[in-house]
């Protein structure tokens, strides 16, 4: 520590901020030499008495972006992967993996138009929310102008969700057209530097396109859920065309087909589903970094998460289809040992965390 400067971290080379004891990427005191630890045996440090909740990976914020995007394109990449194959495979037990291929194309152009166009309208309807005006609302407008500002993004339309609930969620197929919704206990208890970071987290999730990526991949979960369901019950072609084909003299690559396709349908869904909480855990540690940028003050929104989890997340019209959106889960809470796959968000606690160790707050205090 130099003039109360907190130097670039020797082992990671992240910048901290002034006043800093520890790196907030790899939880490294500042000023020691990395490894120095491990050779000792351990740490007299007393910001290192405390092990955090989870190691943290060493990257800068700019390559931990870079990342998030590959994986997500990766992620994607496996949904389609996914979707395709299964209606391939239901159209080869019925004798055509072609057609069984287009009309797999059908029901999603169809579910993507549908969520493309109307998703937004949906989900606010859902929930109930209605547009926020008046002089009730004057800070809350006030505030997503602020933040819109700061993430370079136009200002979104701003809706409010009559509940005691603290919650929150973006949505919108483009930052032209985005809105950002919140309830009414989010803006009734926190104050105005905690609004800020949660509007700042949910902008970061428009300027990344994430509310876009939120709808497809929910479209892709759902068409494969649909697509599993119809096969499962005998209603893509029916019972007796499978009968007549099997008498066609294709009775053994269709079986074959069939037992492929049963698989899948078994299998799909689960699978689909873990991919899509996997692109939503990565963007959510994505956009509260984010969100840490456009506020300068990643402790408002450490303290606004932490009253959340406090208070509850609860909303009106919770499912498990648009739960993937708020900035906490409304139908369940992630603690310290949610490493679970099929969690939508990571930790809260590891994420206050990471957003007080960019504040310069050593774990533990």
């Amino acid at each position: 520590m130099i003039g109360g400067i907190a130097p670039a971290c020797p082992k990671c080379g992240g910048i901290n901020r002034p006043g800093a004891d520890v790196c907030y990427l790899c939880r490294e005191p500042l000023g020691a030499v990395p490894g120095a630890n491990a050779l000792a045996g351990g740490s007299s440090h007393p910001a290192m008495a405390r092990p955090p909740l989870r190691p943290i990976p060493m990257l800068l914020f700019t390559e931990a972006a870079r990342h998030n995007v590959r994986m997500s394109a990766l992620l994607f990449v496996l949904l389609f992967a996914v979707f395709f194959l299964l209606g391939t495979a239901i159209g080869g037990a019925y004798g055509d993996p072609r057609t069984g291929l287009g009309l797999s194309f059908v029901l999603y152009a169809i579910l993507g138009t549908t969520a493309y166009f109307s998703g937004s309208t949906i989900v606010l309807s859902i929930h109930g929310a209605r547009e926020a005006g008046g002089e009730e609302h004057r800070q809350l407008r006030n505030v997503v102008e602020e933040m819109a500002i700061a993430a370079g993004v136009p200002p979104p339309k701003v809706y409010v969700i009559q509940t005691a609930g603290m919650n929150a969620f973006a949505a919108g197929r483009r930052p032209e057209e985005a809105c950002v919704a919140v309830t009414t206990g989010l803006v009734d208890r926190l104050n105005r530097e905690e609004l800020q970071g949660v509007i700042a987290h949910e902008l970061a999730h428009v300027k990344s396109r994430d509310t876009l990526y939120n709808v497809c991949a929910a479209v892709l979960v759902g068409a494969v859920a649909l697509l599993s369901d119809m096969f499962l019950r005998g209603a893509f072609w029916g019972r007796r065309g499978r009968t007549e084909e099997g008498r066609g003299g294709g009775g053994r690559g269709n079986a074959a087909f069939f037992v492929l396709a049963l698989l899948l349908a078994v299998l799909a869904p689960l699978a689909a589903k873990l991919l899509q909480m996997s692109i939503s855990r990565q963007r959510e540690y994505h956009a509260d970094a984010a969100a840490a940028g456009f506020t300068r003050n990643p402790l408002g929104l450490a303290s606004a998460l932490a009253k959340i989890t406090t208070g509850g997340a609860q909303v009106p019209g919770e499912n498990r289809g648009t739960q993937h959106l708020f900035i906490v889960n409304p139908l369940r809470v992630f603690g310290p040992d949610a490493s679970a796959l099929m969690s939508t968000h990571p930790p809260t606690g590891e994420r206050i965390q990471r957003l007080r160790a960019m504040g310069g707050v050593a774990a533990g205090s």
